[in-house]
């Protein structure tokens, strides 16, 4: 008599067909990432037709292609890298699909790039290392291509890392390597390096300050109210239309003066009044939004979800004003070495070049951006719509106003230091604030312990509200980056020097 297997084993032909599903679900996953290698390809081939349309029958059209291939390769990786700094604290706060979010940095991207992305594209093509100080035109060209291929391969390494590294840093210090390598020490004009090394400095404080700032009012207007919901209704449109007015007068005066002249005032009195307009809107959006909600913390995340998709939308429209920089300016460089240009010339970089940066933002976004939101978003402190919200628009500000001076500040640097900002802030609030005092005195008079976590100093390390772990490797990896990407332009150079000049 035959004896009936053990109920808890699978017959033969079960397990090999799910073995053979293991293999289809392997499959599948390496197909998915290949078809993004494989679309990341097609986009620079696209780049480089593209580009051949305008240098047809040009002696130097070799060089001029290899630099816009370079380049587009160099979007694609920004685009992947620093998406973390646009949405990354709207997803983290749960504020909109990462779906939805990419689009909206694709898009904003896209706009930010080809209407106020040309000052901070100066200032890389020509004010680091200039055409004077290299006199051999061919040598200048060959320089930018191995500092921005550089450049790219060290961000390239960073995203699938998932380490925030700063894109800005990494050109930068790739084309001052590149220029030493060319023509010696004296090709970089270090007044103008020292210039950006000052505004890196200081940008992630000014965006902590401005985030703290705004938090500290959230907090201390609508949060710890009493009435929580009424406070909301009266502030949060005025934050959407302080945040609108901003955005819109920057964008009069950045973009639109492009076409003709309007003063600093022309454009600020204009976004007051489209400020005025966004708050009066708002008005009757959020207090219908905020019907029936009960009086909590719980209930103002909900209020915050649709100024904090805003905010995203302007922090995706600064960083493709000031990025669109590191992927297109060496090849501007180019472009106009090779032409016998003058590579300092104040002209606005030409139209082709910039939309081959923009829409190769915008396609590495869409094709690698989850990667690294999580590490901004969630990991470094726990962010919920109104810290993300502060984030954001003290991210935006910041980036903004040194796009307008021509500052190719790191978006990475000034988002990681909001975030930063934002998570101190909370860890010196939470010990002083006075619903924490309250609570302190009242068990010194009862005569019971305040703080069970007192006595136990590694517990109260671990509640730390910001991850110091994240914060050194960020900062190490901050500090390796200008000196890694000038060794390995100024390598690229001597390898391209002996193969091709």
């Amino acid at each position: 008599m035959a004896t009936k297997p053990p109920s808890n084993m699978k017959p033969t032909l079960d397990k090999d067909l799910d073995k053979i599903t293991r293999v289809e679900e392997a499959t599948l996953h390496v197909t998915r990432q290949m078809a993004g290698v494989g679309a990341g390809f097609m986009f620079v081939v696209l780049a480089a037709f593209f580009a051949s349309t305008f240098v047809t029958g040009d002696p130097n059209a070799f060089i001029i292609i290899a630099g816009v291939m370079v380049g587009a390769y160099m979007a694609i990786n920004i685009g992947a890298n620093d998406v973390t700094n646009n949405v990354g604290p709207a997803v983290g706060a749960k504020a909109m699909p990462l779906g939805i979010a990419l689009v909206i940095a694709a898009i904003c991207e896209i706009a930010g790039a080809l209407i106020t992305g040309g000052n901070v594209v100066e200032t890389i093509s020509s004010g680091i290392i200039n055409i004077d100080t290299i006199p051999d035109r061919t040598a200048f060209s060959w320089a930018m291509l191995s500092a921005l291929l550089a450049a790219g391969l060290l961000v390239n390494v960073s995203t699938w890392t998932k380490a925030p590294i700063s894109t800005t840093h990494t050109v930068v210090g790739g084309v001052a390597g590149a220029g030493v390598a060319a023509y010696g020490v004296s090709a970089v004009d270090w007044l103008s390096l020292s210039r950006i090394a000052f505004a890196w400095m200081f940008a992630p404080f000014i965006s902590a300050a401005i985030a703290i700032a705004i938090l500290a009012f959230i907090k201390e207007f609508i949060i710890y109210r009493e009435e929580k919901i009424d406070a909301a209704r009266r502030w949060v449109p005025v934050l959407i239309g302080m945040m609108t007015g901003v955005f819109t007068a920057y964008l009069i005066w950045v973009g639109l003066r492009q076409i003709f002249h309007i003063s600093l005032g022309s454009a600020s009195g204009l976004g007051l009044i489209a400020g005025v307009v966004a708050w009066r809107i708002c008005v009757p959006v959020i207090r219908k939004q905020s019907e029936g909600l009960e009086n909590r913390n719980q209930s103002l995340r909900t209020l915050f979800q649709w100024p904090l998709i805003l905010a995203a939308g302007l922090m995706s429209f600064a960083h493709g004003a000031n990025d669109i920089s590191n992927s297109i300016g060496p090849v501007v460089a180019i472009v106009r070495a090779v032409h016998d240009e003058a590579v300092s010339t104040s002209a606005r970089a030409p139209l082709w070049v910039m939309l081959i940066g923009a829409f190769g933002l915008s396609c590495g976004i869409l094709l690698y951006g989850p990667r690294l939101i999580r590490l901004v978003g969630e990991q470094i402190t726990k962010l919920n719509p109104m810290r993300a919200f502060c984030v954001s628009v003290a991210t935006a500000l910041t980036v903004l106003v040194a796009s307008r001076f021509g500052l190719p500040v790191s978006t990475t640097h000034t988002a990681i230091g909001a975030v930063f900002g934002v998570g101190f802030f909370r860890e010196w609030y939470t010990r002083t604030s006075r619903r924490r005092q309250e609570v302190i005195h009242s068990a010194i008079a009862t005569g019971g312990k305040f703080n069970k976590f007192q006595d136990n100093p590694s517990e109260v390390r671990r509640r730390y509200l910001v991850r110091r772990s994240h914060f050194m490797t960020i900062i190490a990896a901050w500090l390796i980056t200008v000196p890694s990407s000038a060794l390995l332009a100024a390598l690229l150079y001597w390898i391209m020097y002996t193969l091709f000049i």
